[in-house]
């Protein structure tokens, strides 16, 4: 009776651990039947897309379905996630969601046609953004934040900063740089960051803020120089970088990140299972380190903790942008 109750128990055990793990169990109950879309906000490039599709092939690998990656570009990423937004939530249309798509356009975009926080099911923080500071050194023959500054103040009104847009994250960070270094760099909007490099290479702009992804495409040039990363510390993945903290203590830039999210209403056994695979992708050694490497922090967690950023940076940015004088339109 003894070896009865001993051979029985490893399996009542087995069961009892499946009731008490909802969400384990839950991960393996949507199994797709066709090929997922991911639509991605923005072009093809070492920005988003390429975290899209770094984490999309892994999770093609663990669902046994391709999935087809859509770039639907235009109006600040406005267009993709109103069209992901109308979706059905079936789990089989994804969008690979930024910052400016759920927290900044909401300041930006009068009117705007979606609700980044009502009109979508959060499900996972992929990464998040380094940023950082190029300067071309052919025109500007600084090494450092500091001399930087220093130039600027020496020369009033002869330095323009390059962003990938009027009103994007990096508009934003080369207007809080003014204000903190007491200059005034002026603003030159881009569609884009290939567009922001080929000028700041040809000296029609002296400094760029932009990805840290961005500026490593750039690496090779030797007249481009990165002069610190946008963040408190250095970038554990990239340590050669100071960061801007080091000489420009009073700057702080706000959180910019990439992540997933479904139309709302997606059922929670297809949102556990996204979740589960897509944290175990992003933290794959090749995945991981490819990330750090192109300039991200990878970050993870659950789709609850996802929406609770979502939120807290609409409420964050608001402020930020009214104190730099960012309308929308």
């Amino acid at each position: 009776m003894v070896r009865k109750i001993g051979a029985i128990v490893p399996g009542l055990l087995s069961v009892l651990a499946s009731v008490l793990s909802p969400g384990a169990a839950s991960a393996q109950a949507w199994q797709p039947t066709k090929p997922v879309t991911m639509v991605i906000p923005f072009p093809p490039g070492p920005g988003l897309d390429l975290v899209a599709r770094l984490a999309g092939d892994k999770l093609s690998a663990a669902i046994g379905q391709p999935v087809v990656y859509e770039n639907r570009t235009g109006a600040s990423g406005s267009i993709a996630a109103e069209y992901v937004a109308r979706a059905a939530p079936d789990g089989y249309t994804l969008m690979a969601a930024a910052t400016s798509t759920h927290a900044t356009n909401v300041h930006l975009i009068k009117n705007l046609s979606y609700d980044p926080v009502k009109n979508f099911t959060p499900i996972v923080t992929s990464v998040e953004t380094i940023g950082c500071l190029v300067v071309n050194t052919a025109v500007v023959p600084v090494k450092s934040v500091a001399e930087l500054v220093a130039y600027a103040k020496a020369n009033p009104g002869n330095l323009s900063f390059g962003s990938s847009g009027a009103g994007s994250f990096f508009h934003l960070a080369g207007e809080l740089f003014n204000q903190v270094a007491g200059v005034k760099l002026t603003h030159v909007p881009y569609r884009g960051s290939v567009a922001a490099f080929t000028d700041l290479i040809g000296g029609h702009i002296q400094v760029n803020f932009t990805q840290l992804s961005q500026a490593m495409a750039y690496r090779s040039n030797e007249n481009l120089k990165v002069l610190a990363v946008l963040e408190t510390v250095r970038f554990s993945a990239h340590p050669e970088f100071p960061s801007i903290s080091e000489q420009l203590p009073g700057f702080r830039m706000p959180p910019t990140w990439n992540g997933l999210v479904g139309p709302s209403g997606m059922p929670e056994p297809v949102v556990v299972r996204l979740n589960a695979e897509l944290n175990r992708a992003l933290f794959l050694p090749e995945v991981k380190s490819k990330l750090e490497d192109n300039g991200y922090r990878v970050v993870g967690g659950t789709g609850e903790a996802f929406g609770k950023r979502i939120e807290g940076d609409i409420a964050f940015y608001g402020p930020i942008f009214k104190s730099v004088g960012v309308a929308a339109q």
